[in-house]
């Protein structure tokens, strides 16, 4: 991942530098420069002048050590006027770039950002290009310092944007880049923009580095919203179900989101959740877990093969029990204090492939209240929904779930998955 970053930002330096050359290449003779500006304090004598031309025409031939050498000449002129210092100081910071020498260079180019006798309309470019040599010396404290000074002198260039978070980050200033990032990727979204996935696997490290727990969920869901893969999604479920606070009791859900998202690791991933489903009184479920495990080829071999038979027939068992009795505690469930028992009662119904009845009972459950878990009703609803081919009214209930024990997490990580087809 850094490797790609830097090379995309070396090149954004190098855009930069080869900006201010264009720039340094208008500096031409002394006599020019006196024809062209009749300030004295704008011109430069002979002494200083000649070796100045030599070097820049060196420079152009990219001899740049030779080119540092008759710098070395002009600057060692006595009495120099700010002028003269100042074009001194500028060819030798772009002499220094060219020869490789960043941490040189960087100085310099601050140096002749600082100089009084520096058009203030230019003095922006020069803190530019110094916070980018900064950057490429390693010195990301100096970077970040140069560019922040750069955008409070009215500076926009996107590039040196994304050296200043950068430079936060590998400066190990992790609350100041995540604070940074976000709010890169906030206006991103606020204008309609992808934010990259680069941007929102910086912030997601900013928020682990910190130990920042809630912060590194929130930036995973962001990554895996945008840039969906099957890692980050092992990542985003695993960060809720690892947070403090989560509930066991939404561990089956934690793996309904897992078969969802194609996230199920292995043989003990399947089994786990088709008992957790098994206990929860839903068989059909149970099955549909131990059938993805057989399907993806890590259930039925190896040392386990003969108990992960038995699970299946037990699932195969409970489930021929459950279609012959469905339907005979239905007036008990309506006749409860409170809804949990229509709302379980109606997400087996879904389960079991009768969504009409299954999600008014649900619903019916949820008007009932009196329930100890009202989110993970909610919750419940929504994915019984999404089982049932309705997605948008899976996403507004969704949207309703509240709650720090997981369902709030839970029920945004469905609303992606539901975004992206699944």
């Amino acid at each position: 991942m850094k490797g790609r970053k830097m090379d995309r930002l070396a090149l954004r330096i190098g855009s930069l530098l080869c900006t201010l050359c264009l720039a340094l290449a208008g500096f031409t003779a002394p006599a020019r420069a006196q024809e062209q500006d009749a300030k004295a304090a704008a011109t430069v004598r002979p002494e200083v002048g000649a070796p100045l031309q030599a070097a820049l025409d060196l420079l152009k031939g990219k001899k740049a050590k030779a080119a540092l050498a008759k710098l070395a000449e002009a600057d060692a002129v006595k009495n120099k006027t700010p002028f003269e210092s100042y074009m001194v100081l500028r060819l030798r910071a772009q002499a220094e770039a060219a020869a490789g020498d960043a941490a040189e260079a960087a100085r310099s180019f601050e140096a002749t950002a600082a100089s009084p006798a520096a058009p203030a309309a230019e003095r922006t470019q020069f803190l530019a290009v110094a916070a980018g040599q900064y950057y490429a010396a390693r010195d990301y404290a100096k970077a970040a310092d140069l560019a922040a000074r750069y955008f409070k002198a009215g500076g926009s260039d996107k590039s040196l944007r994304t050296i200043y978070v950068q430079a936060l980050y590998l400066g190990n200033d992790f609350a100041h880049a995540a604070k940074e990032l976000l709010g890169d990727i906030d206006g991103e979204e606020q204008a309609g923009k992808t934010p990259t996935e680069m941007e929102l696997q910086m912030l997601a490290t900013c928020y682990q580095k910190l130990n920042d727990k809630a912060g590194y969920a929130r930036a995973m869901e962001k990554l895996v919203a945008f840039h969906p893969k099957r890692d980050y999604w092992l990542s985003v479920v695993y960060s809720v179900t690892a947070s403090p606070g989560f509930s066991d009791r939404l561990a089956l859900d934690a793996d309904r989101l897992k078969l969802a998202a194609g996230t199920m690791r292995n043989a003990g991933d399947y089994m786990e959740a088709a008992q957790l489903a098994l206990q929860a009184g839903f068989p059909a479920e149970a099955k549909k877990f131990v059938d993805a495990g057989y399907g993806a080829g890590v259930l039925g071999t190896g040392a386990d093969a003969a108990r992960q038979q038995r699970l299946k027939a037990l699932t195969l068992k409970n489930l021929a029990e459950d279609n012959k009795t469905l339907g005979q505690d239905d007036a008990q469930a309506a006749a409860d204090k409170d809804g949990t028992a229509l709302v379980n009662a109606g997400l087996n119904y879904v389960l079991q492939g009768r969504a009409e009845k299954g999600l008014a009972m649900m619903e019916q459950g949820l008007k009932k209240g009196g329930m100890r878990h009202p989110e993970d009703a909610r919750l419940h609803l929504g994915y019984a929904l999404q089982l049932a081919g309705q997605p948008q009214k899976a996403v507004q209930v969704l949207k309703t779930v509240q709650g720090a024990d997981g369902t709030a997490a839970l029920a945004r990580l469905w609303i992606i998955r539901i975004g992206q087809g699944s």
